[in-house]
């Protein structure tokens, strides 16, 4: 399978070196508007540079493109690949707003391809652990959950031509780091219906037109009251905490652990992280080997892609709703 990989900035290396593993995939194009980027990665995974994503699509025709763009070109750039008769494994956030969500959604539909949303920590061991606990209801009904996300971004990391931005990264913290923390826990919580959000600007105010901190409140679809706390202006990259309140248990996934917290305070590792080597951002978990590798595998077999444009879109509205929520002061409908 031809593969072509578009923008070459950080996250696009965790794509690189797994396409390495997928038998059959073939790195054909690396495209990015930066040449040198482009260059770099194309000389190194034996494939041909472009910076113009629409002459890559007719010259080179590939089977599959890879989407790491800033946010605002995701959902575009997907539907132009699916209307060339490509795959396409898009980073998140899929789309910037509900709008786009479902656009992407007929699109999919549409040319009979297959779109995977790159959520890949849904992946992490203490995630699918999580998971299967959950749907067991071994523990009795979830009843609450809370999320912690405390993360460093300082000036620096805002000195591209997106990040920071209003239209081209559409928001900070909520839409860049903490949708991953966000997907979990509507995942592992039966969506969500409706949410209440308030987003600020705390450690670089006036520095950049997007928050750097965010704190939302969820009405979850199975009952149980989420809180989400995310920030961007701590002094470290902690290991997200999601804490899952059972009537019979007590779960806290701390990264790729997941633990048993007992009344007495006392504790059991449920599951560790995995021995390998870490590609990208050890925080990042090891999730995109393994979401990369069963998109490839579902292609192969017909299976359908359990994160396509419909599942992965699911963050990508709670997103949008915490921003209409954060205007307008009031709670809101996920949709």
């Amino acid at each position: 399978m031809r593969v072509a990989v578009v923008g070459c900035g950080n996250v696009s290396e965790s794509h690189f070196r797994a396409l390495e593993e997928i038998p059959g995939a073939e790195i054909v194009a690396a495209v990015d508007i930066k040449k040198d980027r482009a260059e770099e990665k194309a000389a190194r995974y034996g494939a041909a540079a472009y910076t113009d994503f629409g002459e890559m699509l007719k010259a080179v025709k590939p089977d599959c493109v890879h989407i790491a763009t800033p946010h605002y070109l995701h959902t575009p750039m997907a539907i132009k690949a699916l209307e060339n008769g490509a795959h396409v494994f898009l980073e998140k956030p899929c789309s910037v707003s509900s709008k786009e969500v479902d656009e992407l959604t007929e699109a999919e539909k549409k040319y009979g391809r297959y779109l995977g949303v790159c959520f890949q920590n849904r992946y992490n061991n203490s995630s699918v652990l999580a998971k299967e606990i959950t749907d067991s209801g071994k523990f009795g009904k979830l009843t609450a959950v809370r999320a912690f996300l405390t993360w460093d971004r300082d000036e620096k990391y805002y000195s591209d031509d997106w990040h920071g931005t209003a239209d081209k990264e559409c928001g900070g913290v909520l839409i860049n780091q903490a949708i991953h923390t966000v997907d979990l826990v509507q995942y592992l919580s039966g969506g969500c219906r409706r949410l209440s959000a308030h987003v600020h600007t705390d450690r670089l105010k006036g520095k950049i037109a997007v928050e750097d901190t965010a704190t939302v409140r969820m009405e979850l679809g199975c009952g149980a009251t989420g809180i989400v706390f995310a920030t961007t202006g701590f002094s470290g990259n902690s290991d997200v905490i999601i804490e899952l309140t059972f009537e019979k248990a007590l779960l806290r996934i701390e990264g790729e652990k997941l633990y048993r917290i007992y009344p007495d305070g006392g504790f059991e590792l449920l599951c560790g992280k995995l021995d390998r080597e870490f590609t990208g951002r050890s925080y990042w978990g090891h999730g995109h080997s393994a979401i990369i590798r069963e998109f490839y595998d579902c292609i192969n077999t017909g299976r359908p892609f359990p994160l396509n444009s419909a599942e992965g879109g699911k963050a990508a509205k709670i997103i949008a709703a915490c921003y209409r929520s954060s205007i307008t002061n009031n709670a809101v409908e996920v949709k």
